[in-house]
């Protein structure tokens, strides 16, 4: 009973398909003594991974100097982009127009001749719009003439 279990779990194991507990079931039964001899080609592979997970890293890691300057370098850096944030937020701040200036003109004629050309401006964009509209209204009568109401 116990080999079919085992053979269920390594078809299982090969279609990924196994939880923790099942493959720490496989592990077991291949790191024991009484392993099915047409399994143990498999006993090297569970093997293979308990002796991996017993592996620990001892080595020490040095801190290179270089790491050191790319850490200074780093906060320079970072200083630098505040500065900067810190210049563009009063620079931009201090070149605000004063309230009272509005655009005003102190010569009516000359004031007259800026509102005739904004006013011009404004008559050529609306006639572009109107223009535009026409197709629209042309279209809607089309529509009209061919799908009756």
């Amino acid at each position: 009973m116990e080999l079919d279990k085992i053979e269920i779990l390594l078809e299982k194991y090969f279609q990924a398909e196994t939880s923790i507990d099942e493959e720490n079931l496989l592990r077991n039964y291949f790191s024991g003594n009484n392993v099915a001899p047409h399994l143990k080609n498999y006993a090297p592979l569970f093997g293979y991974l308990i002796q991996e997970k017993k592996q620990e890293f001892l080595q020490k890691i040095k801190w290179n100097s270089k790491n050191k300057k790319v850490v200074w370098l780093s906060v320079a850096a970072s200083f630098m982009v505040v500065l900067g944030l810190i210049t563009f937020y009063s620079i931009t701040n201090s070149f605000k127009p004063e309230s009272n200036e509005l655009g005003t003109y102190h010569d009516p004629e000359h004031a007259f001749r800026e509102t005739q050309k904004a006013l011009a401006m404004l008559s050529n964009k609306v006639n572009i719009g109107l223009n535009s509209v026409e197709y629209f209204q042309e279209y809607d009568t089309t529509k009209n003439k061919v799908f009756k109401k």
